[in-house]
């Protein structure tokens, strides 16, 4: 009855908050953390989301068998307290901690665990139909998971799969509770239930998500009382709230109001390079882009330099390809970049004979990593017109921009914005560039890239156990991708965020997460 009536008492505090002030409010509720967000979240079910939107609220919620290390990528021990690895690398055998429960009261056990496996990826599980799980790729190695006892779970592989542990670490790999998704079925994402250090509490659409503290975190209980989520979808208006109080943390944080933040001493301004690709899905199956030729000129027409420079504020670098180079150990450094060069763009374009091409290009209003998407379309669109291409842009919000664009670029749609952080060198090209990640064959191969040595590649470099043999087959991969240009490569973001000098504690994340276990507000 105590851990009810402090979660009531912290909810009347928020809604209190939000009905009865205006937005140049001047401060926010007592070690209550209220967190700008660009967009409302799709789902709070981890298996059934992509966004990094959405994987910053479910961070708090959940937990994974493992984690990533504070401030690195390496996996460390969460619910499971440790693991073993077969010597050919196709069995995992880990051991639960004992006595956590999931936040609807049930016991976390290897079957809870063998559930939201084979919920994602079988087909004939009862509750498979509540999805859909567009990241379930990230286990499609796994063979079989077995359930050992109460507190080991197994998991035999199809073949050695090196990314397995981060993926394991990845949002997708949250474990939820199947007792909740019994209950709920297709509504689950309305009413999760994990076992992370804070449980849900609220969700008001296109307002607020509430989530507050769980006294009983196996990890320790966090400090703050409650997180209040909001969605606030034009970044001037997140400005204005962060200025004025209404908010304590805002992520993303656009580049000309960093300044803004860094010369104020009542705000703490945070930036950090990471695994982040923001890049142009160039429809490789119809239209003018079927033409190797038309997207390498795209990547040369294209002033990336002055975007990094002047839209971007030098917040970024300039990409050369589709693993970042946060990844050091399996970035192509050698790689060329595609310069500016008007010229030789143009001289592309007649040789491809499509002078004058008319081209449509999906634009997001904002979303997850996706930098200035309005202001980089337009200069993009402009950067076009001065070799010939007359561009249309069609802009869209953030969530039926991804229900546009990730189904695949219709016949008719040449190009789209997309953003990408992830958590491996395997994740980006192994989901978006394998010709078997087509979108009808459950992949995010948006732009219908295919080449079979990219597959092979990618195939032979998840499968390598050594980092020096996957390193080698990696690099020879960005070299043919980089001439294929399937993408327009135009920037590689060092993220950021911006919180009041009432907020403690807080710290970016390799990850892009956003993990508030530790923070606290006075």
């Amino acid at each position: 009855m105590g851990r009810l009536s402090g979660v009531l008492r912290v909810l009347v505090c928020c809604l209190s908050f939000f009905a009865l002030t205006s937005p140049s409010a001047a401060q926010t509720p007592a070690n209550v953390l209220v967190v700008g967000q660009i967009a409302e979240p799709k789902s709070l079910d981890p298996h059934a989301v992509t966004a990094l939107n959405d994987f910053r609220i479910l961070i708090n919620l959940y937990d994974g068998l493992v984690r990533y290390k504070d401030g690195t990528l390496e996996v460390e021990p969460a619910l499971a307290e440790s693991w073993t690895i077969s010597d050919d690398g196709k069995i995992y055998t880990f051991t639960l901690r004992k006595g956590v429960l999931f936040h609807d009261g049930a016991p976390l056990t290897a079957e809870a665990v063998k559930f939201n496996f084979e919920r994602m990826l079988d087909e004939n599980h009862p509750y498979h139909d509540t999805g859909p799980f567009p990241l379930a790729f990230f286990f499609s190695p796994i063979e079989k998971v077995e359930a050992i006892d109460d507190l080991q779970i197994r998991f035999v592989l199809k073949a050695p799969y090196a990314p397995f542990l981060s993926n394991l670490a990845y949002p997708t790999g949250l474990i939820i509770s199947p007792d909740s998704v019994k209950k709920y079925a297709k509504d689950y994402g309305r009413h999760p239930a994990g076992t992370g250090p804070f449980r849900f509490a609220e969700w008001v659409s296109n307002a607020k998500v509430v989530i507050v503290r769980n006294e009983n975190y196996w990890d320790d209980a966090p400090p703050l009382e409650a997180v209040v989520f909001r969605p606030i979808t034009d970044a001037n208006t997140r400005m204005a709230e962060m200025l004025s109080g209404g908010v304590d943390l805002m992520v993303e944080t656009p580049p000309d109001n960093l300044a803004v933040f860094e010369k104020d001493p009542g705000f703490q301004v945070y930036q950090q390079a990471g695994p982040h690709l923001w890049f142009l899905i160039l429809n490789n199956k119809k239209g003018p882009f079927a033409d190797r030729r038309m997207r390498q000129a795209i990547n040369y027409a294209i002033d990336k330099k002055a975007l990094v420079e002047n839209v971007l504020q030098g917040t970024a670098e300039i990409a050369k390809g589709p693993i970042p180079p946060a990844f050091a150990w399996a970035y192509n450094t050698n790689l060329d970049t595609y310069a500016y060069n008007p010229d030789k763009a143009r001289a592309l374009i007649k040789a491809a004979g499509r002078e004058g091409a008319q081209l449509t290009f999906y634009v997001t209003e904002g979303g997850s990593g996706m930098l200035e998407p309005v202001a980089i379309g337009a200069a993009i669109q402009a950067d076009l017109a001065k070799v010939g291409l007359q561009v249309k842009i069609v802009t869209y919000e953030w969530n039926t921009f991804l229900s546009k664009v990730n189904p695949g670029l219709p016949g008719d749609v040449d190009m789209a914005e997309m953003a990408w952080m992830t958590n491996d060198p395997d994740t980006l090209p192994y989901l978006a560039l394998r010709s078997d990640a087509w979108p009808d064959k459950g992949g995010f191969n948006s732009g219908y890239y295919a080449n079979p040595k990219v597959d092979d590649l990618l195939e032979r470099a998840r499968r390598a156990t050594d980092q020096d043999e996957r390193a080698t087959l990696y690099k020879e991969m960005q070299f043919i991708v980089e001439e294929d240009a399937p993408w327009a490569f135009i920037a590689n973001w060092k993220q950021n965020a911006v919180s009041n000098t009432r907020v403690k504690n807080f710290k970016l994340q390799p990850s892009f997460f956003l993990d508030l276990t530790a923070v606290n507000k006075l």
